[in-house]
């Protein structure tokens, strides 16, 4: 069994037509109506030194979390890979897959989030913005590190325990997203991804570039409904290899030549 992990992100898309009717209700919702409840209580000028956010950003904030209502429907949210609209997301291109790809990627892709701690591709939410990096006092702690505790690992975990084959982790989420994640009492191994590309003759991370091949890797996995993390190798698109010399057990290196 072979799960990706994603970062969320900030920009965020409920204009444009979904293409599916399909949808699942997030499997946290419960712990997000509690962290909800902690948002109303800010006022703008609170949510804009919270979040370092302008003032436009901060009562459009406020404004969302003041609407936030449940229960989900297709009028009121909208499937996470669809409402997410940064780097990421680009290079995943969710919009453009068919319904077998949907099928592969709500069972081996996960998307962590501040508000909804661990998102499927097709569970419903509403907009918001709230980082995992938030320094938020909540019922729970100071944090949001604090508050989801082991409940995004043990969600993590569920999803491993009808498998009796190996159990993989494949981490294409930011080091503060991945934060979240508490390594040692999660029932799989890690592996990590890192894409690098030439810029005058040296190969290097740039953050844009690496984050679009994170959603293109992604992209391939449901493509190729690669189920074998060593299948994800042969990862070849927009340009990227994958470099065995520069690579370990756990970290996988790809690099992209510079064009």
């Amino acid at each position: 069994m072979m799960l990706m992990v994603v970062s969320p992100a900030k920009n965020l898309d409920f204009e444009s037509p979904v293409p599916t009717t399909e949808f699942t209700q997030p499997r946290m919702l419960n712990d997000t109506k509690d962290l909800v409840l902690t948002c109303k209580k800010l006022a703008p000028s609170d949510l804009a030194s919270l979040m370092h956010i302008s003032d436009k950003l901060s009562i459009l904030n406020a404004e969302r979390f003041s609407s936030f209502s449940t229960p989900f429907t297709p009028d009121n949210s909208r499937q996470a890979m669809f409402a997410f609209n940064g780097d990421v997301y680009t290079g995943l291109d969710a919009k453009s897959l068919n319904a077998a790809d949907l099928v592969f990627a709500q069972k081996h892709l996960r998307i962590l989030s501040g508000l909804y701690g661990l998102l499927r591709p097709l569970d419903l939410m509403q907009p918001y913005r709230l980082e995992m990096g938030t320094k938020l006092e909540n019922s729970r702690g100071k944090s949001l590190y604090e508050y989801w505790g082991t409940s995004i690992t043990e969600e993590l975990n569920k999803s491993f325990e009808s498998q009796d084959s190996s159990k993989v982790l494949v981490n294409l989420a930011s080091n503060e997203y991945f934060s979240s994640v508490k390594k040692k009492a999660l029932a799989a191994t890690i592996i990590t991804p890192h894409f690098k590309d030439e810029k005058n003759g040296k190969y290097k991370i740039i953050s844009f570039y690496a984050k679009k091949a994170r959603g293109l890797m992604m992209r391939y996995a449901a493509d190729n409904k690669i189920i074998k993390v060593q299948d994800l190798k042969a990862f070849n698109y927009d340009g990227y290899t994958y470099d065995e010399s520069e690579s370990s057990e756990f970290t996988w290196v790809f690099k992209r030549a510079e064009r």
